[in-house]
């Protein structure tokens, strides 16, 4: 799988007039060789592909990376391509991703191959990954699979007095036991007025009666993501909590109804501003209404008023309306959606109704 991901790395590399392709970014490296470790580097080139990495990834890289040959180094990554003169030829053209190297890396990239002419390009990585292959796709569903069980499991818990961290850690230990590498990202859990932010990370606030908790979380299983949000209350919903859950959850069902491939992310996301618009909440939803999940929790397609990509079939996205009231409280429910041939497939099966526990 990941040696056919490189040549098809390479054919694009021609396509873009580039000998070459410097990739540093490791969810990058490890959707085109398997490498699931936290250092090297990747470059590719017309006649093959080199990865790079020091002494405490040998035995590693040597199991996992397809594709590639596999060279330890001792220092840096890029710094330690100045060892490999068959990389610094005069006018070869490495391209590289503008998002991913920072003005440092590119300086020692540059003083390491001083005979290279180095273009940013990021339209050669730009939507790598995003369309999921089958194994893929499977890894995600059961990534999706334990974040659901895993919140059906802590629900119990939710009670006046026990504090947001609590929840978090117990809600992270569900998922580990149930086969998560470890949480996609760093577990929001927000009551009461805390609801209002967006990435409200849990704290040592007690959960009290009559508050909205929000919980966004994810699993990860063979390195990719699941991205799951809920929002529940704590005893009896006022009049005012249901009205504002229920915009929410129109929207989001609205949303994911447009999910089509072909359909723009502005599209859907317009089709979620406007519900939450039209209720006088707009100015409360300031963020995108979703994002393509893999092996990094935020990839592409964007959702979002400022997107302009196109769905494609076997993306798989998030849509995550939210509706925000500083010093009040908010909600956000969030699926992770897949796109088909025909429509779209939400993959959680968590409730969505508003709970009150």
């Amino acid at each position: 799988m990941s040696a056919s991901r490189i040549n098809a790395f390479r054919k694009a590399l021609q396509s873009e007039n580039l000998d070459g392709y410097i990739v540093n970014d490791l969810s990058q490296i490890r959707y085109l060789t398997g490498f699931s470790g936290s250092a090297g580097l990747l470059v590719v080139g017309r006649g093959g592909a080199d990865f790079l990495t020091d002494s405490r990834y040998t035995v590693q890289a040597r199991q996992q990376v397809k594709g590639a040959r596999v060279h330890t180094i001792k220092g840096a990554a890029i710094a330690a391509l100045k060892d490999y003169p068959k990389f610094n030829v005069r006018n070869r053209r490495f391209g590289y991703s503008g998002e991913a190297v920072t003005v440092a890396g590119l300086a020692l990239v540059q003083k390491a191959l001083p005979a290279c002419l180095l273009v940013r390009a990021d339209e050669v990585v730009g939507q790598l990954g995003w369309v999921k292959e089958p194994a893929e796709i499977a890894a995600i569903r059961k990534a999706v699979e334990i974040s659901d069980i895993a919140f059906e499991r802590i629900l119990g818990l939710v009670a006046p007095g026990i504090r947001e961290r609590e929840l978090a850690a117990e809600l992270e230990y569900q998922m580990m036991m149930l086969g998560s590498e470890k949480p996609a990202f760093e577990s929001i859990v927000a009551s009461g007025y805390r609801s209002a932010m967006p990435h409200g990370a849990a704290s040592e606030k007690k959960i009290r009666k009559g508050d909205f908790v929000t919980f966004d979380f994810g699993a990860i299983h063979e390195g990719y993501c699941s991205d799951i949000t809920r929002t529940v209350v704590v005893g009896r919903a006022t009049s005012r909590q249901k009205r504002i859950y229920n915009v929410v959850l129109k929207a989001q069902k609205a949303g994911i109804a447009r999910v089509r491939a072909g359909v723009s992310g502005k599209a859907v996301d317009a089709v979620c501003r406007g519900i939450i618009t039209r209720a006088g909440f707009g100015r409360n939803f300031g963020h995108g209404t979703g994002h393509g999940i893999g092996l990094v929790v935020h990839s592409g397609p964007r959702v979002s008023p400022l997107s302009d990509d196109k769905l494609k079939t076997n993306n798989v996205l998030t849509i995550e309306p939210g509706i925000y009231i500083d010093g009040w409280g908010g909600v956000r429910i969030e699926d992770d959606v897949l796109v088909t041939r025909t429509g779209r497939q939400v993959l959680n099966r968590a409730e969505k109704k508003l709970l009150e526990l």
